[in-house]
């Protein structure tokens, strides 16, 4: 269109030919084609326009270009140029010069300078109701908090940048905005909402013709497949942007690009092509002046040198990577476990771990930055390897119980910071066998790592270190078997290999430790959260589940246990008060009714007198209900009802209810929210336990938000249960067990061989409807 109008109005020295062409010059940069915009506007306006709107407009854009091509002082000129005269004759415009003022302090490093521009951009666009500017400068000062590595604020500016753009049709907003967005979660190490927000920003700037940003989010797209070790897409996506970046002439985009293509050839161990790429983005970083890259490509240098064994090479580079004050946390602490390394292959273990441990120091600052839960939740996915380095390093050096602590304090830390809120948190001695000793188990820690995998076996009287595969080789066998079970198969009846195969891997191990009918509590690592160790396959006397040989619960951490520890194992006798849920009405066709349910109900109000219960059903089950009920002070609670598990979004797992109004969600966000004190609470519904794991802190979902408001026990299952009569069957007997005075993982254990035995000839006796249900231990 912009050429149309300059195709009707020729000659230059017409007012509408200088208006087209000032506005085919703003298109150019907003697609990065900056020296091309800048050609465009050479030249004097005509008198007529040299006080014009169009005059502020041209200098606008001479001065963002420039900024873009790293011409700072040019751009700072131009941009002065258009202030002043956008404040004697088009104050209109100044939230737009301010706007650009930011994004020129942004991009020479200046944040708080950017930080202040941006802010009077946003008000003066909220003063003149200027929803296009307001979303921009929203959106700008969310990248701004992204730079300073406030990732949860920089997601708070951008949702409500998004917002509005969307409702106004920015697309260019929008786009720029969803990348940004895409780019924080990344750094959380959201990667499943990073790659979906980064793969609508590329479609929507696709959609604008925002070729730079395209490219851009391009290759954020093949960094969180690089994060995910998709090294192949990485690859193949980052040679996209490439393409792109060098159509534009983007030297730092394509020193990003080159930067990608150095880690994925480092990952797989082709090091000359890695050299390759490293050598020409650190020429372009340099001539770009693009200092973070600048900075990554001496850091991928020294991931070069280490890895040939140059290690005086390597540590003089990683030196100076962390001598840079301009380099993120995220640099630093990648640095320092690469010059951990370093010291380690030369033998100087003290400064090697003198590294790590200011690596994971670095790490733990940037977390606890972090406010809120859900977003906390992810960042340890960012640096669970270099954890895995650090455990490496002390069991090489016979130091396991070191390495069982660190081990250890990867896990569940946000559920326990949770449990802690407000509180001091207690003092508490490491002391991991008499924890064995007081809840008379044994305690098996599963660590499974890039090369190495570990097993920590503790009794009352040892601590025993295994080792085992590393996790490629342990979690293509545990998703196969899971699917086995969750099909309805019989893994007894067809000899599962995968099933013997994990538990010749897995448990066969601490055979000697773990005596029949003994107790065991579970710790697991990354890919064997969603596993039933119950269910898998004991070779002798007679192929049988694991489930006839012990008693099994799963706990977050040896921290948690702690405080489980000092209350000791006996389960309360005293007064029993028992909040019922559930057989609710429909309040969506995806959620039909569940035929056992009123059935469920009543046997489970059966095992408790009517004073000790209260019951809320059908119209009256709905979730201002449970918030009213004042759930924190009863002893049990159990749910008979729908559960959905997000994966995207854990906190918004919900349990399913009756409608009141708009909502027949019980969200997990909302069950965290209300301190419960409760012994045990049952979740008889479909995927309470979650669907997604974090590392560290396993599966996350509804049994995850009651353990994190307080539950010292709960029941939740891992994959969809059945509504049949099985599972009423096996929640009776659960009760009567706990009426007995058993314990919640003894009377699990005896409720499913209730199931499996007295069904052995029947459908019940598959895994699948006797082992979805696991107890999961809190503090």
């Amino acid at each position: 269109m912009a050429d149309a109008g300059l195709s009707k109005f020729p000659t230059p020295d017409t007012d509408w030919h200088w208006r087209f062409t000032v506005l085919k010059a703003e298109i150019l940069l907003r697609q990065r084609r900056n020296e091309a915009s800048l050609k465009l506007l050479e030249g004097t306006l005509p008198p007529t326009l040299a006080s014009s709107d169009i005059a502020v407009w041209r200098d606008m854009t001479q001065g963002m270009a420039n900024a873009f091509l790293g011409q700072f002082p040019v751009a700072k000129d131009h941009l002065a140029t258009a202030e002043a005269l956008a404040r004697s004759k088009h104050p209109t415009l100044l939230g737009e010069v301010y706007l650009r003022y930011g994004t020129l302090a942004f991009l020479s490093g200046d944040l708080p300078a950017a930080a202040a521009a941006y802010h009077a951009a946003l008000q003066i666009s909220r003063e003149q109701k200027d929803d296009f500017l307001q979303a921009a400068a929203l959106g700008s000062l969310g990248l701004v908090a992204t730079k300073q590595e406030h990732y949860d604020e920089s997601i708070d500016w951008n949702q409500g940048a998004l917002r509005l753009s969307q409702l106004v049709g920015a697309e260019n907003s929008t786009a720029i905005i969803l990348g940004n967005m895409g780019w924080s979660y990344m750094q959380l190490g959201n990667y499943e909402n990073a790659l979906a927000l980064l793969r609508q920003a590329e479609e929507a700037s696709t959609k604008a013709g925002l070729l730079g940003a395209r490219a851009y989010w391009r290759i954020n797209i093949a960094r969180v497949e690089y994060f995910l070790r998709d090294y192949d897409g990485s690859e193949k996506d980052t040679q996209v942007a490439l393409g792109f970046a060098r159509e534009l002439s983007e030297k730092p985009v394509i020193a990003q690009c080159l930067n990608n293509l150095s880690y994925v050839e480092i990952a797989r161990q082709n090091l000359d092509q890695a050299v390759a790429y490293n050598k020409e983005a650190v020429e372009i970083a340099r001539t770009a002046s693009d200092k973070y890259e600048g900075i990554l490509s001496d850091l991928i240098t020294a991931r070069i040198e280490l890895a040939r064994g140059q290690y005086e090479a390597a540590k003089h580079d990683l030196l100076k990577v962390l001598r840079d004050a301009s380099a993120g946390s995220a640099i630093r602490w990648e640095a320092d476990i690469s010059l951990a390394k370093a010291f380690d292959q030369q033998g100087d273990s003290t400064k090697a771990e003198s590294e790590y441990r200011r690596a994971i120091d670095t790490f733990e600052t940037a977390r606890h930055s972090i406010s809120e839960d859900e977003l906390r939740l992810t960042f340890l996915s960012n640096v669970i390897d270099f954890y895995d380095d650090y455990v490496n390093f002390l069991v090489r050096r016979g130091r396991f119980e070191d390495a069982l602590r660190v081990a250890d304090h990867t896990r569940s830390q946000t559920l326990a910071e949770g449990l802690a809120a407000g509180q001091p948190t207690p003092a508490l001695r490491w002391a991991p066998r008499e924890i064995a000793r007081t809840l008379r188990s044994t305690l098996l820690l599963y660590w499974l790592g890039q090369n190495q995998s570990y097993l920590w076996i503790i009794t009352p009287s040892r601590i025993a270190c295994i080792p085992l595969p590393k996790r490629d080789q342990i979690e293509p066998l545990v998703k196969a078997y899971r699917e086995e079970v969750t099909s309805g198969k019989d893994p007894l009846e067809s000899g599962s290999k995968e099933g013997q195969e994990l538990y010749a891997e897995l448990v066969a191990p601490a055979d000697k430790f773990v005596g029949k009918n003994s107790r065991v509590i579970l710790l697991p690592g990354e890919g064997l959260y969603g596993l039933n160790f119950e269910t898998l396959i004991v070779p002798q006397p007679a192929p049988h589940y694991w489930l006839e040989d012990v008693t099994v619960c799963e706990a977050g951490s040896l921290a948690l246990l702690s405080f489980q520890n000092r209350r000791g194992t006996t389960f309360e006798k005293a007064e029993k008060s028992l909040l019922l849920i559930g057989n609710t009405q429909q309040a969506n066709p995806d959620f039909p009714p569940l035929v056992q349910a009123p059935i469920e109900m009543r046997r489970v109000a059966a095992h408790f007198s009517s004073h000790q219960c209260e019951v809320l059903e059908g119209s009256h089950a709905t979730a201002s209900a449970y918030l009213r009920s004042d759930p924190g002070r009863f002893n049990y609670l159990h749910f008979v009802t729908h559960g959905i598990a997000s994966k995207t979004r854990p906190l918004e797992s919900a349990v399913i209810l009756s409608r009141e109004g708009d909502s027949y969600k019980l969200y997990a966000r909302d069950i965290l929210a209300h301190p419960l004190n409760a012994q045990l609470v049952t979740i008889s519904a479909c995927n309470g336990a979650g669907t997604r794991a974090y590392a560290g802190e396993g599966l996350v979902g509804l049994s995850w938000a009651f353990l994190r408001a307080g539950a010292h026990n709960v029941v939740a299952s891992l994959w969809e249960v059945s509504d049949a009569s099985s599972t009423t069957d096996l929640m009776d007997s659960f009760y009567t067990e706990l009426g007995h005075g058993e314990d919640p993982a003894t009377a699990l254990r005896n409720a499913k061989l209730g199931i499996l035995k007295s069904n052995h000839t029947t459908v019940f006796s598959k895994p699948f409807y006797w082992a979805p249900f696991q107890l999961y231990v809190g503090s």
